[in-house]
C-alpha cells in the first residue's frame, strides 16, 4: 500500500522524534508498505530552512536523495492535474504546500500521513 507523508512527519521520521505517532511509525517502518515523499515537501523545507524557520531541515536540504534513499521513500513529482486542482479546490485553507499535498493524496487516492487536523476538512485520507 503507497502513503504519503506530510512534510513535518517527514522531518520527524528522518529525525526519529517522538512527535511521530505510534501509528505514523509503523507504517512507515513497515517494508511492504510504498512511502512516498511529494516534491512539495522538499520544497516547502527547503524554502523553510532558507527563510530560517526549520532547521531540522538541513540534512534533507543538503543531502535529499541521500536522505531519501536510506528512508527507503519514493518521490512523488507534481503533474500538472494536481497542481491545478490544489490550486482551484474550494477551500479556505490557504497554505500552498498544505493544498498541493492534499490535491497529491485525493487525486492519487493516497492516504496522508499527517497530524494536521486541517487535511480531515479537505477530503483527505488522514492517518496519525
Amino acid at each position: 500500500m503507497k502513503f504519503l507523508l506530510d512534510t513535518h512527519t517527514l522531518l520527524w521520521s528522518m529525525n526519529d522524534s517522538p512527535a511521530l505517532s505510534a501509528v505514523a511509525r509503523e507504517i512507515i517502518k513497515n517494508l511492504d508498505h510504498q512511502i512516498l515523499v511529494s516534491v512539495v515537501s522538499v520544497w516547502e523545507a527547503a524554502t523553510k530552512y532558507r527563510l530560517g524557520k526549520l532547521p531540522e531541515a538541513f540534512r534533507l536540504v543538503h543531502s535529499t536523495s541521500e536522505v531519501l534513499a536510506a528512508m527507503k521513500c519514493t518521490v512523488l513529482p507534481l503533474d500538472l492535474e494536481q497542481a491545478r486542482f490544489g490550486a482551484t479546490f474550494p477551500h479556505p485553507h490557504q497554505d500552498p504546500f498544505d493544498r498541493m499535498l492534499a490535491a497529491q493524496a485525493i487525486l492519487g487516492g493516497i492516504p496522508l500521513i499527517s497530524a494536521d487536523p486541517v487535511f480531515d476538512s479537505m477530503r483527505v485520507k488522514r492517518l496519525w
